[in-house]
């Protein structure tokens, strides 16, 4: 039996808007407050996130993935994250909110969406896109702001530094950060072979399995207590071009490098999903434009019923067609 794009997108959002909509109710009760959001991204941060990134990393067979397809795909995501740092004025808001516009939803909207909608086929690309999506992005993305940070605290008085130790300052920040150390870790282990020991790797799937779920939560309790009409305008720019902008740029060149087929429609696909909690999970860390990207956030996912539905119905209309 046949399932429209609508139902196939509805299917992946139902859980989310669920785990959104219990934060917002637990806020509404005074069950969690702005200081237990903040201090629970704490706890997501540092014990649930690690886990999960090592896990995935530790069980990643590289040898076995194709990476050809996605280096259209990076192109693309980065040139626009540089673009928008750039223009957004280089500093922790600029970086919080560029990481925002091109970060997707791969795990917990994705992998369900593109399951039911394409398959085994389409579930080999977007794992392969799993597997070093967030490790280039959320470094990327934590250079730019340490660096941002390390600029604003010489502004604030600090011994004025230069390029090279300013661009040392962002990277060391960067590489010692709960982010990328597990994922370099699990990429180490990976190398061995030696694979997982049983109860390791269950306590880290239990860990890994709490991280999306209660980073969801936290969503919806702060978009409850910075309700969306207070900060909407600031969000929508960083929205719209998540979910209409960078799917079309993803699109155009990746057609230009002769991509077709499954790779094809999943990369766009992907690139249309709606923001990443990770992306929120930094914005709290960092105390960057977390109002814009909470209530971009919960947009994002919103608006993801109508959006991704366009571009799957496009793509499956210019896969019939190439």
């Amino acid at each position: 039996m046949n399932i429209s794009p609508q139902s196939q997108v509805w299917h992946a959002l139902a859980p989310v808007f669920v785990l959104i909509g219990a934060g917002a109710l637990a806020a509404r009760m005074k069950w969690l407050t702005k200081a237990t959001v903040s201090e629970l991204s704490v706890l997501v941060f540092y014990v649930f996130m690690p886990g999960l990134l090592f896990r995935t990393m530790s069980k990643a067979q590289f040898a076995a993935l194709d990476f050809s397809p996605l280096v259209a795909y990076f192109a693309v995501v980065l040139a626009a994250f540089a673009a928008l740092w750039y223009w957004r004025g280089r500093g922790v808001d600029a970086s919080t909110l560029a990481l925002g516009s091109v970060f997707s939803n791969l795990v917990m909207i994705g992998v369900p969406l593109v399951t039911v909608a394409y398959g085994a086929a389409g579930l080999v690309t977007l794992l392969t896109l799993v597997s070093v999506h967030a490790m280039i992005l959320l470094t990327v993305g934590t250079v730019a702001l340490e660096w941002a940070r390390a600029l604003e605290q010489q502004g604030e008085g600090a011994k004025p530094k230069g390029l090279a130790a300013q661009l040392f300052s962002a990277v060391k920040g960067a590489v010692i950060h709960p982010v990328p150390i597990p994922i370099l870790a699990g990429l180490a282990y990976s190398a061995t072979g030696w694979g997982l020991p049983e109860v390791v790797d269950r306590s880290l799937q239990w860990l890994g399995s709490a991280a999306g779920p209660l980073a969801l939560v936290m969503l919806g309790a702060s978009t409850y207590l910075r309700p969306l009409g207070h900060h909407w305008r600031g969000a929508l720019g960083v929205v719209m071009f998540k979910m209409w902008v960078l799917p079309t740029l993803v699109l155009a060149v990746t057609w230009l490098a002769g991509l077709r087929g499954m790779p094809w429609t999943v990369l766009v696909v992907a690139a249309s999903l709606p923001m990443g909690a990770n992306v929120f999970l930094f914005s709290q860390r960092y105390k960057a434009s977390e109002e814009a990207i909470s209530t971009a956030s919960s947009l994002s996912t919103i608006m993801a019923v109508a959006s991704v539905s366009f571009w799957m119905i496009l793509m499956g209309w210019l896969g019939s067609t190439h």
